[in-house]
């Protein structure tokens, strides 16, 4: 079970620059182990639950909302908003908030993509590493659940992606949701948005989950998900092909946990067994019975696991 429900001790906004603040929060004890929390999408935001996978006497955790997304505004923003935006606003709030020289990273899903960028840029800052669910903005992970691949387990759910998008456009439905979510026209914005969401939100979990499928749900925050995911996707992550498994040697002497849903079909368990091929040193964990969500409760026993191990060393 997660630790109880807390509130933050300290919250505010970052002035990031364009336009961006960001909004942050501190969770836990103030002279504890630092550590960070980074939320997945991109697009998704931070919730009460994430303050609860550490524990609050034991842990000082930062967590926020990344670009144009959650409390942060301007809410959808996509301009000067990529990886390594992020990876800078992650040093800032290390230095200006957290201050602490290193802390533990914590990511699922994006998270995970974010985490190990940020491990990458700044190994020196990183105690220890966990990530859950590991997505490495790969091409051909992008078309397994955006284009074809996924949509063969779920033929039913992805009628209702492929709605927005005319016959003509669906060779690459990327593209095309990408000129809908970024037009002009609201009705056609919001409606490619919610599609997009509701697509991740229904095959996110290995059994259908109600919480799951509200997730997102209002209109602003499916625009928000919808289009900085898109956003980032089209763009390739702002990374290169490869890139985060080019750069593990980075994480050598970094400890670290890989945990991975077997029946994730948002993020396939290969991603996660060709991370651990390069980064050998990290505990590896395959949850057998469990798809994508942090909540499973294979996968929950496992983070909680993870941020209870390294709270004290």
């Amino acid at each position: 079970m997660m630790y109880p429900e807390i509130r933050p001790y300290a919250q505010g906004f970052m002035d990031a620059g364009h336009g961006h603040r960001i909004y942050w929060e501190l969770c836990g004890n103030p002279q504890g182990k630092p550590a960070v929390f980074l939320h997945g999408g991109p697009g998704a935001g931070c919730s009460p639950s994430h303050r609860r996978l550490f524990d609050p006497a034991r842990y000082n955790v930062l967590l926020f909302d990344q670009r144009g997304c959650g409390r942060s505004t301007p809410s959808a923003s996509i301009e000067h908003n990529t990886t390594w935006d992020l990876v800078a606003d992650i040093e800032r709030l290390r230095i200006e908030v957290l201050r602490a020289d290193h802390m533990v990273v914590f990511g699922g899903s994006w998270g995970s993509t974010l985490a190990l960028a940020y491990a990458e840029t700044h190994p020196e800052r990183v105690n220890a590493l966990i990530v859950r669910g590991i997505f490495l903005l790969r091409q051909a992970e992008l078309r397994w659940f955006y284009q074809e691949g996924a949509s063969w387990l779920f033929p039913d759910l992805w009628e209702g992606y492929l709605a927005p998008i005319p016959e003509a456009e669906r060779h690459d439905l990327m593209a095309a949701y990408r000129r809908r979510l970024t037009g002009t026209d609201p009705q056609i914005r919001l409606q490619a948005a919610h599609a997009w969401t509701q697509w991740e939100s229904h095959t996110i979990s290995l059994l259908s989950n109600p919480a799951h499928h509200s997730a997102h749900a209002a209109d602003q925050a499916a625009l928000a998900f919808a289009r900085i995911e898109n956003h980032y996707f089209v763009n390739h992550g702002f990374m290169e092909e490869g890139q985060l498994l080019h750069d593990a040697h980075k994480l050598a002497g970094i400890r670290g946990v890989i945990i991975q849903g077997r029946y994730d079909v948002c993020t396939p368990a290969k991603s996660a067994w060709d991370l651990h091929g390069v980064w050998p040193q990290a505990e590896f964990q395959m949850i057998p019975d469990a798809g994508h969500a942090f909540d499973e409760p294979g996968i929950l026993t496992q983070l909680l696991a993870a941020t209870d191990r390294y709270a004290n060393d």
